[in-house]
């Protein structure tokens, strides 16, 4: 089993945010997407052992930011 966890870059106020539909209860923010892994590294498998879910060590980081650059 793969587990997803998706962040994306919330421009308004200006941090990333991490959600998974895999691993319930899984919402974190941060301002640095390098430290946000790191809290994701930390905290899944402790929420995915909390839900008593199917335990897996592959997980599946997808990155999304969308940015105007011109005004």
């Amino acid at each position: 089993m793969e587990y997803v966890v998706n962040f994306t870059w919330d421009d308004e106020a200006s941090v990333w945010i991490a959600q998974s539909d895999d691993i319930p209860g899984l919402v974190l923010e941060g301002g640095s997407l390098d430290a946000l892994i790191e809290r994701v590294r930390y905290a899944a498998p402790e929420l995915i052992e909390l839900n008593d879910a199917k335990k897996s060590d592959l997980f599946c980081f997808r990155v999304e930011r969308h940015e105007r650059i011109f005004a």
